[in-house]
């Protein structure tokens, strides 16, 4: 990775978990599994890992939505996990909309698939149209508005 690009220490760091995270395991392991054992490598390097962070969607200031994101690092790196045959356009779509929906501007997808394979993934705040609706982690529902129940 390029030393030029938006917290690439910390995203060389995370590549080089993951691999090591791989070479131990190999393919085969549900995503899970390569979660945990991310989050303890990343955790050795002196990185910080919050996983299975909540992510809300906003519409219109009306929550609409939200997704689980596999891990955040030291609160500035998204990393998604997959355990796939390989990465398709679904996946690059569904980190761009973590994004898209928080104030973080990198993410990182990593495949433990039978060939390890990881993209990154940039979108800067100014192009975010959802940038307004960063603060509300802990909002309450405006007057009148109806809360959502997830399945």
């Amino acid at each position: 990775m390029a030393d030029n690009y938006l917290h690439s220490d910390i995203t060389s760091q995370i590549i080089k978990a993951f691999f090591k995270v791989y070479n131990k395991l190999r393919y085969g392991f549900l995503e899970k599994v390569y979660q945990n054992a991310l989050v303890i490598e990343l955790r050795k390097m002196g990185l910080e890992c919050i996983p299975n962070f909540p992510v809300r969607v906003y519409y219109d200031n009306y929550e609409v939505g939200f997704y689980i994101s596999d891990i955040i690092v030291n609160k500035c790196v998204i990393v998604e996990n997959k355990a796939a045959a390989a990465l398709c356009e679904e996946n690059e779509a569904q980190l761009v909309n973590y994004l898209k929906a928080t104030e973080i501007e990198v993410g990182l997808l990593l495949n433990f698939g039978n060939k390890p394979s990881s993209k990154e993934k940039y979108f800067r705040m100014s192009s975010k149209i959802i940038n307004n609706h960063n603060h509300h982690k802990n909002q309450r529902p405006l007057p009148n508005q109806p809360k959502l129940d997830y399945f």
